[in-house]
């Protein structure tokens, strides 16, 4: 019997947590309704979710013109996930033109380039801990660290001004929420790309010691590599993408540190922060799922057969807790598993090129912290945490941590 659509987000459950019971009680591929009545189908096993990400570019496109209902009229033009799924990036390219596109913003994520960036972060990192301190005991811990910090990280490396960084996230905010109006979405989505118009421009009329710069410059050697159009949409993807993401990192891996205190002084004791930093990609993920894949025919996928045109979301947040995968404790956070493979930056030609910053980050990030603030704790209990609304990312909106004694010479 035909399995029904199931909705994707549900009211008051996280999309991790309908994801993982989708997968347990549903199958490791089920149809879906996503916001706005459309209908897809979602991946939610390690081994679906790999074998789709393996094809990506042969079976499966990245680029919406192979999304039937998108272009047929059958989807309205106001449909608030288009903000998401649309422009001219990465994220919707194939083959020779996603590889020409990756290979310039590469530049700005070489191994040596972001292993030269540890010391500026940590300076980033002790200076808003220096603040967090004179905030008292008790502090929202999103509001004072884990989002400036990849906030002004990117910010820095693409040389946004301070002033408008926050602007910058509201808009990411919004076109990221499945619970924006599409009035809401419109207008965010023109606010950040009039911005970056205008910010590309600033650059090229003040060029500075930043990558934007260094884009603007490639682009002038090699004018028929890189439209205008092109450079804008690179930008609107490093930035939103490159601080989303790792925010929320930071801040589930500290609740997972807080309500598994044996695996916080295994850390301490160890320095154990790069286990810390991977069971946490692993078991709770920031990114939950990754939009979408179109198959460019006819596919088979554990069994059932999804026609070309209609979208399939991959379940990240189910694949990482697979116990088809991990055993029957897959969702423990234990930093003590050891390296296992997880799909958080995906893999393939899509891997995401931000994850040695991202990795960077959350390890200076989470040192420093509980190097700082051993006795850190939570101030609200796990189940009052409110979860941000989106069906591609996942995160603590407001974190309250009670920080405890700091550690002298911390």
């Amino acid at each position: 019997m035909a399995i029904p659509p199931l909705q994707i987000p549900i009211p008051g459950e996280r999309t991790s947590e309908t994801i993982r019971r989708y997968r347990d009680e549903n199958g490791p591929v089920v149809p879906i309704e996503l916001p706005g009545k459309v209908d897809a189908w979602i991946v939610t096993s390690y081994d679906l979710v790999n074998e789709v990400l393996a094809n990506d570019g042969t079976l499966y496109s990245k680029n919406p013109r192979n999304f039937t209902a998108l272009n047929d009229g059958t989807i309205p033009p106001d449909w608030p996930l288009r903000q998401l799924i649309g422009g001219d990036h990465l994220l919707t390219k194939d083959g020779a033109d996603h590889r020409r596109l990756r290979g310039l913003i590469n530049r700005a994520f070489t191994p040596g380039h972001v292993r030269a960036l540890a010391c500026r972060i940590k300076e980033m990192t002790d200076e808003l801990l220096d603040r967090l301190a004179a905030e008292g005991d008790v502090v929202d811990l999103v509001r004072h660290f884990t989002e400036p910090l990849p906030v002004n990280v990117i910010c820095e490396l693409f040389g946004v001004p301070e002033q408008e960084r926050q602007q910058l996230r509201e808009w990411s905010n919004v076109i990221l929420s499945h619970t924006a109006t599409p009035e809401e979405a419109a207008a965010a989505g023109g606010g950040i790309l009039g911005y970056l118009g205008a910010f590309i421009q600033r650059k090229r009329d003040e060029p500075g010691d930043d990558l934007t710069t260094g884009l603007i410059r490639a682009q002038e050697d090699n004018g028929d590599r890189l439209s205008d159009e092109e450079m804008l949409w690179i930008l609107w993807l490093v930035l939103i993408a490159g601080h989303e993401s790792t925010l929320h990192l930071i801040a589930n891996a500290v609740i997972a540190l807080c309500t598994h205190p044996e695996q916080l002084a295994l850390a301490l004791r160890d320095d154990a922060w790069d286990q810390v930093v991977e069971q946490s990609l692993r078991t709770r993920s920031s990114v939950v799922s990754i939009m979408f894949r179109y198959p460019v025919a006819d596919v088979r996928l554990g069994g059932v057969t999804i026609p070309a045109g209609v979208p399939v979301l991959v379940g990240v947040a189910g694949a990482g807790t697979d116990p088809a995968k991990f055993g029957g404790e897959a969702a423990r956070f234990d930093i003590s598993r050891g390296q296992e493979m997880h799909f958080a930056f995906g893999r393939g030609p899509h891997f995401c090129l931000g994850a040695p910053l991202a990795r960077l980050e959350s390890r200076i990030a989470l040192s420093s912290l509980f190097g700082r603030f051993p006795g850190l704790r939570l101030a609200v209990a796990e189940d009052e945490i409110v979860y941000s609304s989106s069906i591609i990312t996942e995160g603590p909106v407001a974190l309250p941590v009670a920080l405890g004694p700091a550690k002298i010479g911390g």
